[in-house]
């Protein structure tokens, strides 16, 4: 069954756990990367882990495709010569992991690799954030991190990520507008569960986090402008 939501979908106030880190296996990492796209040079990779806690956060709040109030885990490899115009990588996504059935419907339908359902948890004990992702009943990533909200620093801009839909890859825009988290810094990122597909994706020893954040709100398109890779509209 498809969907009949039209692009792009706006989410707002979303809890948000964001990193970018060096992976163990970079030669693995890379092997996930199809031929036409190129690897980061540091084989880097990125993940997401966010809640969305209300219905009425997200603009499909109604009918038998509202997203729902959802949780959401997505990561993949950051790619070499598709930066944004501010100097953001473009990314590829490998592992895709939504708590809302009609959401998973409306990304695979713009090429998102959608995978099993899972849910992610976001607990915030004083300092101290705990992100669990869990699929089919087991976890498989575990964040921990120490953070102060602060004052938070309002940041805006574009993220990229490129899919592939009938053959061809295609870019699409994700404009966002985030509240951050006034200090953050990872304790600890932990890939748990050595059969599934996303720990070919697990972190170097010593951990080498080179991006990341928490914001308590943020706001975004999904996806926004899309367009072939190499076009106008998907340059």
């Amino acid at each position: 069954m498809g969907t009949s939501l039209h692009p792009p979908q706006l989410v707002t106030g979303s809890r948000t756990l964001y990193l970018v880190w060096v992976p163990e296996d970079p030669d693995a990492v890379a092997d996930l990367v199809p031929a036409g796209l190129t690897p980061a040079a540091d084989r880097s990779c990125y993940i997401n882990q966010y809640v969305v806690e209300g219905d009425a956060q997200t603009s499909a709040s109604d009918g038998d495709d509202a997203f729902g109030a959802y949780s959401l885990t997505y990561l993949g490899v950051n790619l070499s010569g598709l930066d944004t115009e501010a100097g953001v990588p473009g990314r590829w996504w490998t592992d895709y992991h939504n708590s809302s059935e009609p959401m998973i419907r409306y990304a695979r339908e713009h090429g998102v690799p959608a995978g099993a359902p899972g849910e992610t948890t976001l607990d915030l004990d004083g300092d101290r954030l705990v992100a669990t992702t869990v699929v089919e009943g087991r976890p498989i990533i575990r964040t921990t991190a120490r953070l102060t909200i602060g004052t938070p620093q309002r940041v805006t801009g574009q993220l990229r990520y490129i899919t592939s839909r009938g053959g061809e890859f295609v870019s699409g825009r994700y404009a966002y507008v985030a509240d951050i988290a006034e200090e953050f810094a990872v304790e600890s990122f932990e890939f748990l569960d050595k059969e599934h597909p996303a720990y070919r994706l697990r972190p170097a020893h010593p951990l080498q986090v080179t991006f990341g954040f928490y914001a308590p709100a943020m706001s975004f398109v999904y996806p926004g402008g899309e367009g072939p890779l190499g076009s106008e509209h998907g340059s």
